[in-house]
């Protein structure tokens, strides 16, 4: 995609050819200031249309994440209602977002964050206290919005280790991807072997394996090319092959999902998840301090992605003031933690702005006016569940590993030559897929970093705040020590 300002000028400073600045039409163009932005409602129609079609990808993705798990009762979250919700929140939030923050910045569910609600906080509770913690740590960030102290925690993170975090997050992702596909399985004890997974069940068999190496295949070639919504056609291309040779040929298992032919492509929206959550029963279920650590997680992930993004996608829209700040950016920081509680009560897991949003700014969307037809899509698929359950796994686990693998691309700017911040990045990226742990990693990193600053004499560097969540991390990892020494256990 090209910037449409070699400067970074906002549009609001650019002329018409003529060399007068172009006049605003009626009270929807002076709202939006679509004239004013050198945007006209084409564009905007056209940025609002490519943007669903390149974040759609997340009305499958979302609810097979989260209906894989279980949560500590074994309880699992409806495919069917999941489309729902995770649809009606993209849906309400995007529009929200247009209109409050005028800007062409769409969300929906956020990957990486659902994993964690999925794989790291679901065993520990159900599902319910889970989307407590979604809520809770939405209303933190709304409050840390509001009192600025953003400022303080985007300041007490060493940039190398929230880039680290990303990655890790990526192959995390990934690995999630190959094992819900098959292509990596566990190796049962009973082989007496050492070594914990294995390719497939020792090789690639079955016509479900084929669909996946088709897909990924199919992702990856797609997105080399910089096809637009790579991942929402490898996801469409192998659902239709996986449909067809469920009908031609015997297939014993498609795993969690078979796709077969819905009776009808339109039904009912099912909003049975909304309202599932409870805020503050997660402190029932585990410690305080894991409670905290959790939603120090949450916080970590969803607010540092956010600001990458909106900046991102701001300067590419070339709307960045003389600064280089983002308009109304407290005004859509605010709106993004309120799509992190609405997520949470939804049952939808944290919503958070969308990097693909940049998808709409290549088609030339400038303002929020775009907006509206993406979350008039969102709305659209309200009613398409029938559909959008049939996708299987096969299907879909690709678009985790080419989302993980979008997410490595981080790695290149961290310094790893510098070894006080090397290690610490490498241990986080490391840990979290090693250990299935999202929190182990990040953890895993904090402690190295405060710990070789430390030695190295340079404790001075490590802010204050790190070092608080660095202590919560060494009780955390200590927590069954510290238990026997108190007598708890």
């Amino acid at each position: 995609m090209n910037s449409p300002s070699a400067t970074g000028a906002p549009y609001d400073a650019h002329p018409q050819a003529g060399g007068s600045p172009r006049t605003p039409g009626g009270p929807l163009d002076r709202y939006f200031r679509i004239t004013e932005r050198g945007s006209t409602y084409a564009r905007e129609i056209r940025g609002g249309i490519a943007t669903f079609f390149t974040m759609a990808y997340i009305l499958v993705l979302n609810p097979i994440i989260l209906s894989a798990a279980e949560d500590k009762t074994g309880a699992q979250l409806d495919p069917a209602q999941l489309v729902t919700a995770t649809a009606l929140v993209a849906a309400v939030m995007t529009v929200i977002m247009g209109v409050g923050g005028n800007l062409p910045l769409a969300l929906a569910a956020g990957l990486g964050l659902n994993a964690v609600v999925a794989f790291q906080l679901a065993p520990l509770m159900t599902w319910d206290d889970a989307m407590g913690l979604i809520v809770l740590e939405g209303l933190i960030i709304c409050v840390l919005v509001l009192t600025g102290l953003r400022e303080a925690v985007m300041h007490a993170i060493p940039q190398p280790l929230k880039q680290a975090i990303s990655v890790g997050i990526g192959l995390f992702i990934a690995f999630i991807g190959f094992v819900d596909a098959g292509f990596v399985t566990r190796i049962p004890d009973a082989a007496n072997t050492t070594v914990p997974v294995q390719l497939g069940t020792g090789s690639l068999t079955g016509w479900p394996m084929l669909v996946f190496a088709l897909g990924l295949g199919l992702t990856v070639v797609l997105l080399a090319r910089k096809v637009k919504g790579a991942i929402l056609i490898s996801i469409v291309a192998m659902t239709v092959l996986a449909v067809v040779l469920d009908q031609a040929a015997d297939i014993k298992t498609w795993g969690l999902t078979t796709p077969s032919l819905p009776d009808s492509v339109v039904a009912s929206p099912d909003f049975g998840l909304l309202g599932n959550f409870d805020i503050f029963g997660a402190f029932g279920q585990v410690s305080v301090v894991t409670v905290v650590l959790l939603v120090f997680t949450l916080i970590l992930s969803d607010f540092f992605d956010t600001m990458g993004t909106v900046v991102g996608v701001t300067a590419e829209a070339g709307l960045l003031d003389e600064r280089g700040q983002v308009p109304n950016l407290g005004r859509v920081l605010l709106i993004d933690g309120a799509a992190a509680v609405a997520g949470g009560a939804a049952s939808a897991s944290s919503a958070t702005t969308y990097i693909e949003s940049a998808a709409g700014v290549g088609e030339g969307a400038r303002t929020g006016f775009a907006n509206l037809f993406t979350g008039g899509l969102f709305a659209l698929a309200l009613f398409l569940t029938p559909v959008l359950t049939i996708v299987p796994l096969q299907a879909a686990a690709p678009a985790l590993v080419a989302v993980g693998f979008l997410m490595m691309t981080q790695v290149k700017h961290i310094d790893w030559d510098r070894y006080d911040i090397a290690i610490p990045a490498f241990l986080t990226i490391a840990v979290m897929p090693f250990t299935y742990s999202i929190t182990n990693g990040i953890g895993a990193g904090f402690l190295a970093y405060v710990i070789i600053k430390t030695a190295l004499g340079k404790a001075r560097e490590v802010h204050w705040l790190l070092w608080g969540v660095s202590a919560l991390f060494l009780i955390y990892f200590a927590i069954d020590p510290i238990e026997q020494l108190l007598g708890v256990k």
